[in-house]
């Protein structure tokens, strides 16, 4: 597992996230929530997250098994319990809150 001695949060620094982002083909709003996810993911996850993009137009079976309604959906499989978010994921707030991800700007301003 690959680290980042410069991030160091307290409580955090165990944390590991396992991030699936469903979407479809190329369209706006997949476009836009992977840029979004990756985005937040590399300022307040650094180092301690995959991210599993999974395009239902080439792997329409994998819908199933995290029971996809509504796209894009992210699923948060670990830290455990599982949470979804639909939509393009503009929303930062919303976005860290739904995977209760503590934004650390406000432990490197000290």
């Amino acid at each position: 597992m690959e680290t980042n001695p410069d991030i160091t949060t307290e409580g955090m620094d165990q944390e590991y996230w396992e991030l699936r982002l469903y979407v479809a083909g190329q369209t706006p709003k997949s476009v836009a929530a992977i840029a979004n996810l990756k985005k937040y993911c590399e300022q307040h996850l650094l180092g301690r997250y995959k991210l599993e993009v999974i395009d239902l137009l080439q792997h329409p079976q994998l819908a199933e098994g995290d029971q996809i309604l509504a796209i894009p959906t992210l699923v948060r499989k670990v830290p455990v319990p599982i949470r979804k978010i639909i939509g393009d994921l503009s929303n930062e707030e919303r976005v860290l809150v739904g995977l209760d991800i503590r934004p650390i700007e406000s432990n490197l301003t000290r």
